[in-house]
């Protein structure tokens, strides 16, 4: 299983970013996918994930970040808008197949965003 993420960079504070995650060599029927974060020093935090029709957001993020699965492709997006300074951070994509609650884990993509 890889997954493969894109879409970091460089933004402005009120700017917007889009990551995206490609999983291949997976063919689950039931998954949860999305993505998480990690500050320097700090664990990995959930920003967002979904699994089926069920959305899950942490809390700072809601109404700023919308996650978008591609059920044909095994692919998820996360539009990230207004973004603030504090949401510099490394993002990394996951995918837990939810039979066995295997994880895979993508590079991480850096996000920065200027004050």
């Amino acid at each position: 299983v890889q997954l493969q993420a894109s879409g970091g960079g460089l933004v402005q504070a009120g700017g917007s970013l889009r990551l995206s995650c490609v999983v291949s060599g997976s063919n689950w029927d039931r998954i949860s996918i999305g993505w998480y974060r990690q500050y320097p020093g700090k664990e990995r935090e959930l920003v967002a994930r979904v699994s089926g029709s069920s959305a899950f957001y942490e809390e700072s993020v809601k109404g700023r970040f919308t996650i978008t699965k591609d059920g044909a492709q095994n692919a998820v997006s996360l539009q990230m808008n207004n973004l603030r300074h504090e949401d510099t951070a490394v993002y990394y994509c996951f995918v837990r197949n939810l039979m066995n609650q295997r994880e895979y884990w993508g590079q991480g993509t850096l996000v920065t965003v200027s004050s």
